[in-house]
């Protein structure tokens, strides 16, 4: 496996990191930050039920809003780009994806 030694700000991306991977990493990020805002919609969407459409309009229109505000966000963008860059360059230098890195050792066998 080879790896990459060029400084993350220099690492080429590809049309697919930067067009679908970056922006699943920033939709699940602003939903964090706007995590108020998904809980009232999905809140109102529970009580509505059928309904929510009409419903939940304000709900909706607020959580669209919040997260609109981050994916237009160049900053976020960029921190995100980062944060990508160092779960690939960690991927490349290991092997072992981010999802499996982060789950907790057995304490005792």
């Amino acid at each position: 496996m080879a790896t990459n030694t060029a400084a993350p700000e220099e690492m080429h991306l590809r049309h697919v990191e930067v067009d679908v991977l970056i922006p699943k990493l920033m939709r699940e990020k602003a939903k964090e930050r706007c995590v108020e805002k998904v809980e009232a919609f999905n809140s109102c969407c529970k009580e509505s039920g059928f309904f929510m459409v009409l419903k939940c309009r304000e709900q909706n229109a607020a959580l669209k809003e919040c997260l609109t505000v981050h994916y237009r966000d160049p900053v976020f963008f960029e921190q995100c780009k980062q944060e990508y860059i160092k779960e690939k360059l960690e991927f490349e230098r290991t092997g072992i994806p981010t999802k499996n890195r982060k789950q907790k050792l057995p304490t005792s066998m």
